[in-house]
């Protein structure tokens, strides 16, 4: 395990040492200490390394995440694993607005709540919140999966396309475009997989989540549809 001290050490000289090891593949776990709600740590990492955050990050952690597990063994801020395209993102405490926005792939776990955006413009990435989600959530989501075992804010994806929400909890409001939709065996199952890799508690039933996605009503402007744009 090689340990950097952002107290000793700075932001740049991290990321740039993470960088080299997609050349130096031998280092493949790291710890970070004292991170003191410092941005953008870990960002842009694309080797199958492990980075403990031992603390609170700031903006855009780990974003352009590839191949990598960050753990952050903390709260985060607005951004944690945005654009992230592989690897697994594990947030044991809170995060801040606009997590996983705009993710192509891999696995954002949030053990505690996630603010207003969650998932915003999601493009194929698996984000699951053990605790609820603020307003807008999935806002213009395209493809993956949202799973919220707690409630979710106001305007739930809105101008949604096809990415799956599954909430266990209550749901304030959908947004424009976004009904509630049968959950069939196929989404049970595929369900179950997801809460088994986020590491749900054995009490949470995939069956006692309620599906939601696209009208489909929106893909395409109409004048009548003009008001709900």
């Amino acid at each position: 395990m090689r340990t950097v001290d952002l107290a000793k050490s700075s932001r740049r000289d991290l990321n740039a040492a993470l960088h080299e090891v997609q050349h130096n593949t031998n280092e493949t776990y790291w710890r970070v200490e004292n991170p003191a709600g410092q941005h953008a740590l870990a960002v842009g990492l694309d080797a199958p390394v492990t980075v403990e955050i031992a603390g609170h990050v700031g903006y855009y952690c780990a974003g352009m995440n590839q191949q990598a597990t960050v753990v952050i063994e903390g709260n985060a801020g607005v951004g944690v694993a945005e654009n992230m395209m592989s690897g697994k993102v594990h947030v044991k405490g809170d995060a801040s607005q606009s997590a996983g926005a705009t993710a192509h792939g891999g696995l954002l776990v949030i053990e505690g709540n996630a603010a207003a955006r969650c998932g915003i413009s999601m493009k194929g990435i698996d984000i699951v919140v053990k605790g609820s989600i603020g307003p807008m959530s999935a806002f213009m989501a395209q493809s993956g999966t949202l799973v919220v075992l707690g409630d979710a804010g106001d305007a739930l994806g809105d101008s949604i396309y096809e990415t799956r929400i599954f909430v266990r909890g209550k749901v304030a409001s959908l947004g424009a475009d976004c009904i509630e939709k049968e959950m069939r065996d196929e989404h049970v199952l595929a369900l179950r997989e997801i809460l088994r890799a986020a590491g749900a508690p054995d009490s949470v039933k995939a069956e006692e989540f309620r599906r939601y996605g696209s009208a489909r009503q929106l893909y395409n402007f109409h004048v009548d549809n003009a008001s709900a744009y």
